[in-house]
Parts: C-alpha cells; structure tokens; sequence
C-alpha cells in the first residue's frame, strides 16, 4: 500500500506593507523560501487597500511607518475585524513602542532588524490538533 505524501505546511498567500524597496525584496525572498504560495508587495496603505479588495492574504507583514501613513497597524484593525479566518499579523517595524498596546494582540511584533529565520517561523500556520490531542487534557 502506498503512503500518502504529507504537505508540509505553507504560509499561503502573504501580503507585504513595507515602503522601502529593498527590506520588501527581502521580506519576499524569505516567505518565498518558506514555501509561500504567493506575495504580494505594497509600498504604501493605498496599495494595500486596493491589494485586499483583490485577495485576502493568509500573512500580512506590516511595517507601521509608511511613505503615506504613519499609523499602518490601522491595516491590522481593518483585517482583525474580517472575521475568523483572518490573516495571521506580523508588525515589522523599527519603532516597536510606537504600536499601541491594543494593536499589539492582533499580530506579533518583530523589531528591525531580526532573523530572517524569525519571520519565516511566524508566517507559518499553527500545527493543527488532531482528535486525540483536541481530547486529552
């Protein structure tokens, strides 16, 4: 008999909010070699707006000082609201203490710079329970 192959776990669909260019790129590189299925790259709120009425993403990084906007966790309050399948938040930010303390427990907070091993880790899924674990206490 043969074995089923097990998918490895994925980021999905990611959407990058990050207004310089390079970090962007990089950010990219990185979800990418996690296995993301696609990304997307905005550099500003408007373009990230525009990008959710497209596609709701799995991951959305965000950085919170943009070229347009300088509270872009207002992004983050947008997608928290969508409902229970929202995308999982990652605050990619030089200015960590800038985010408010209600804004923080919608994502995690990465301060720049980090690993890119870090990123990588936190766009991934939660492992999901199977029934036996659901049933142990």
């Amino acid at each position: 008999m043969a074995r089923k192959q097990l998918k490895s776990p994925s980021p999905g669909h990611c959407m990058v909010v990050e207004d310089d260019s390079l970090l962007a790129a990089t950010i990219e590189a990185v979800l990418i070699d996690a296995g993301a299925l696609s990304v997307s790259l905005c550099a500003s709120t408007a373009q990230a707006m525009a990008q959710l009425q497209k596609q709701l993403p799995d991951v959305l990084v965000l950085d919170v000082h943009l070229a347009d906007s300088d509270d872009g966790w207002a992004l983050a309050e947008l997608v928290a609201t969508i409902g229970p399948k929202r995308p999982r938040i990652i605050f990619s930010t030089g200015s960590p203490d800038d985010i408010p303390q209600s804004i923080r427990k919608l994502g995690t907070v990465l301060a720049k710079p980090y690993a890119p091993e870090e990123l990588a880790a936190l766009a991934m899924p939660a492992p999901q329970k199977g029934l036996l674990q659901r049933l142990r206490p």
